[in-house]
């Protein structure tokens, strides 16, 4: 046992010396290798496996550790931190050095949970023996309780590790190893009440000494001071209380606005269909009415004008770019030329494609026709489906009601069992109460041992700190003194002698053997031989840059008289075949009706009788319907948007073989 006493008390003054976030594990484990070469091999080996376990598994082992000081372990001193999980001080951090009145045990949780199929049970009792016994049986009890083991350790372990390999590699052996683990805590527990408590000593009576104490003087009178007078004070102010006149006037205002705007609402609900029965200007006044005073008319509200938007002006001139230019020369040219195929084409005998273009316009007549009504299809359909969702929120709101009902009633008796609950919770509170009261009277003894415990291992960690900075100091000094020495020396080689300048002849060839070697003044003179000549290529360069320039420039100014008479001819065309166009649509007129459109009229005819007479019996308010003012101008404006794009998509339709034939046009 003392084997294993010794060489767990060298893995505790290790892991006393690790921090985390100082150290790396695997230089701390090279270090600590090296200081053990004098131990024998079998002990070096045991104490390096348990020192690496430990730093490999901390986070498993801090969380029964912490959770064991938290429930069980709430009287057991923080000193005892590292015999159950093997680092210092909670939470990992060696900046809190814990005192310790003795060497602690071996690591019990690492050796228990990780280490205890290779030692066998036998050679685990001989380490657990080595321990404090009282400390290691509350430790050992609660790590291998089965609902312990079940429940919060498994889960815990599983969110740093995988749930299945947790559950087969350490919880299924602890579970193994329960019972045999629950008769060595019962055997040492029995050694425990077994063994004879030593007889204590009795303490020697303090005899109580007569103090030798001097008679006092009499206390003389005190002489009365003088009462201080007090300036008076001014009263608070009763402005203090009240509120400002600033927001009584506010308040006012508000009030009185709120009145007028309610009146001008509702004369302007009285007044709403005036216009609809105006009066002529030549009518005279009813005879019998009597002239009444009017009351002053509410003020005109303006309404602002509406958004005009103003079509692209195709007209204006666009500043082209010389690409732009000559891209547009040659597609005006190509169209040329093919034009003028085709006229030779018709001359050699060619068909013509005029009665094509009139089977295609009466089939581009019919599509209009067909996607009018499609149109009014889909218009109806959604109207159809406003509808149906008016009838599907009356029945979501009288289910939601139904819902609300329900959801009381179950909140009324969930809050009656909250109650019941809560008075078992007063109950259970005031006897673990009483029990805490009962546990801390046993506080205070456990508490001095601890503090001279502690005064002691402060002083040594003193007399260590005193050394180490005595030691640091003479280190400190002898490596000033060397790098004085090395200072002095720099300074007396800086103050030797050196030749520093140097005679050079820029007319003298160096004479290193090398092909085409010349002096400085010869090459300067060939340098500016070849910029002068460099200057005058670079003239030449230039004038002809400029000529190219201006030729480019004329053919672009050529190019572009072309472009414009094109553009021109071509508009003049577009305008004529528009004209025709818009005579055609005139001539077809609107489009038909559909049996389609007879059947989802009738539909949404029958789905807003069904709603209003839901919305009567259920008293569920109505979407408030259209105005057929309203109603009216959003029909014009779908109007004039559907042939806006009719309008630019029949211009983006367009031929690429009209430019030639409408410049022969004009």
């Amino acid at each position: 046992m003392a084997y294993y006493g010794k060489c767990i008390e060298t893995v505790m003054k290790h892991l006393d010396r690790f921090q985390p976030k100082k150290d790396s594990p695997e230089q701390f484990l090279e270090a600590v290798a090296n200081s053990l070469q004098t131990l024998s091999p079998q002990k070096q080996a045991f104490i390096m496996e348990i020192l690496s376990g430990c730093l490999e598994y901390r986070k498993l082992l801090t969380i029964v550790v912490d959770a064991f000081y938290v429930r069980d372990g709430r009287l057991c001193p923080r000193a005892d931190y590292s015999l159950f999980e093997g680092s210092n001080a909670p939470g990992g951090d060696p900046s809190i050095l814990l005192p310790r009145p003795r060497p602690l045990p071996p690591v019990i949780c690492y050796l228990a949970t990780f280490q205890l199929e290779e030692l066998g049970f036998q050679l685990f009792c001989d380490v657990v023996r080595s321990q404090p016994v009282h400390k290691v049986c509350k430790f050992l009890g609660f790590l291998f309780s089965p609902l312990n083991l079940g429940s919060w350790i498994k889960d815990e372990w599983s969110l740093v590790y995988e749930t299945s390999h947790v559950k087969e590699n350490w919880i299924d052996p602890l579970m193994r190893w329960q019972p045999e683990v629950q008769e060595l805590i019962d055997q040492l527990q029995g050694e425990l009440t077994s063994q004879p408590s030593p007889p204590k000593s009795k303490a020697k009576v303090t005899e109580p000494k007569e103090f030798s104490l001097t008679t006092p003087r009499p206390r003389a009178i005190p002489v009365p001071e003088l009462v201080p007078k007090v300036a008076k004070t001014r009263p608070v102010p009763r402005s203090t209380y009240q509120p400002p006149k600033e927001q009584r006037l506010l308040e006012m205002t508000k009030r009185y606005n709120r009145w007028k705007a309610e009146e001008l609402l509702l004369r302007a609900n009285i007044e709403e269909l005036r216009c609809a029965m105006p009066r002529s200007r030549g009518e005279p006044p009813l005879q019998g009415s009597e002239k009444k005073p009017r009351p002053p008319l509410p003020p005109r509200i303006l309404k602002t004008q509406k958004l005009t938007f103003y079509t692209p002006n195709d007209n204006a001139p666009v500043k082209l770019n010389t690409a732009a230019i000559l891209r547009e020369g040659a597609l005006y040219q190509r169209q040329v030329e093919n034009e003028l195929q085709r006229v030779d084409r018709l001359v050699g005998g060619a068909g013509d494609f005029s009665e094509f273009l009139e089977w295609q316009r009466r089939m581009q007549a019919k599509d209009r026709v067909a996607q009018l009504a499609a149109g009014e299809v889909r218009r109806l359909r959604g109207k159809l489906s406003h509808e149906e969702a008016a009838l599907a929120r009356q029945q979501v709101a009288q289910e939601k009601r139904r819902m609300a009902e329900l959801k009381k009633e179950e909140t009324a008796e969930l809050m009656q069992r909250c109650a019941e609950r809560r008075l078992q919770e007063e109950k259970s509170m005031k006897e673990l109460v009483e029990q805490v009261i009962e546990t801390q009277k046993n506080v205070k003894v456990a508490q001095t041992e601890l503090r001279k415990g502690r005064r002691r291992i402060a002083q040594e960690v003193t007399e260590e700190n005193r050394e180490l900075l005595q030691r640091s100091t003479e280190a400190a000094k002898e490596e000033q003194k060397r790098r004085c020495d090395l200072v002095s020396q720099l300074r007396a080689l800086e103050f030797r002698p050196t030749r520093r300048g140097k005679l050079v002849d820029l007319t003298q060839i160096p004479g290193h053997g090398l092909e085409g070697e010349m002096s400085v003044v010869e090459l300067r003179e060939r340098l500016a031989l070849l910029k002068e000549t460099r200057r005058r290529q670079e003239e030449e360069r230039r004038d002809q840059i400029i000529q190219g320039k201006r030729a480019k420039s004329q053919e672009l100014r050529d190019t572009l008289e072309q472009v414009v008479l094109c553009r021109a001819a071509m508009g003049r065309s577009a305008a004529l075949r528009w004209e025709e166009k818009k005579a055609r649509w005139a001539a077809a007129g609107a489009p038909s009706q559909d049996e389609r459109v007879l059947e989802l009229q009738r539909r949404i005819q029958e789905k807003a009788a069904e709603r209003r007479a839901r919305a009567a019996s259920g008293h569920v308010p109505a979407p408030r319907a259209m105005r057929p003012k309203q109603r009216a101008q959003l029909e014009a404006q779908r109007r004039l948007e559907l042939e806006r794009s009719r309008e630019r998509w029949l211009r983006a339709q367009q031929p690429g073989c009209g430019p030639a034939r409408r410049l022969g046009a004009a």
